[in-house]
């Protein structure tokens, strides 16, 4: 793809993601915006939650594995894809006593993939649900709770960490997947 052709998409991706935002703030009647899960988050994180989902329809996950997933980024980042991690803000360390490298919408670790892989959100987004798909395989991802699958891929240290992101999650997944300029193209 050319450098003006890759500028073009951004661009309509951009509209798209102006006019998604520019719905769900004009759907209050005083023009003000609702304290409901969804208008908490900005463009840059619907994007993303919009990014992530895009991948999972792609992989032909469920639209439960693709909630499980924007539970995730909700729970390691905000939805947001950030070029540092645990290490930086708090000095967490692994349980082995090393820094963490934690990095990305998943603030995932060097043995994810690369510096660039992390932070790319789709290939972020590709590695978490290979590693969803590989930790806990289907019918027993249907059947846990959501934060233990989302503990299981991510180890995280609370298996409870993920389940009050569940709700937000729920609703962000419902709202991008029903509304056609949220779903006419993926962001990146």
């Amino acid at each position: 793809m050319t450098r003006r052709a890759s500028l073009v998409g951004t661009a309509i991706v951009a509209v798209l993601i102006a006019a998604f935002v520019a719905l769900i703030g004009g759907a209050f009647s005083d023009g003000a915006r609702s304290t409901g899960p969804v208008t908490a988050f900005d463009a840059e994180q619907l994007c993303n939650a919009s990014t992530i989902i895009s991948v999972g329809a792609g992989l032909g996950m469920s639209t439960r594995d693709q909630t499980i997933a924007v539970m995730t980024a909700m729970g390691e980042s905000s939805l947001r894809n950030l070029p540092y991690g645990d290490w930086e803000t708090s000095g967490v360390r692994n349980p082995d006593g090393s820094p963490t490298t934690s990095i990305g919408l998943f603030q995932q670790q060097d043995d994810w993939g690369t510096r660039e892989q992390r932070l790319d959100p789709p290939t972020a987004a590709t590695l978490f649900y290979n590693a969803m798909a590989e930790s806990v395989p289907q019918p027993e991802r249907d059947a846990l709770e959501p934060t233990l699958v989302a503990h299981r891929t991510q180890v995280n240290d609370d298996p409870q960490h993920y389940e009050r992101f569940w709700p937000a999650a729920v609703a962000v997944v419902e709202e991008i997947t029903t509304t056609d300029a949220a779903t006419a193209a993926p962001c990146t």
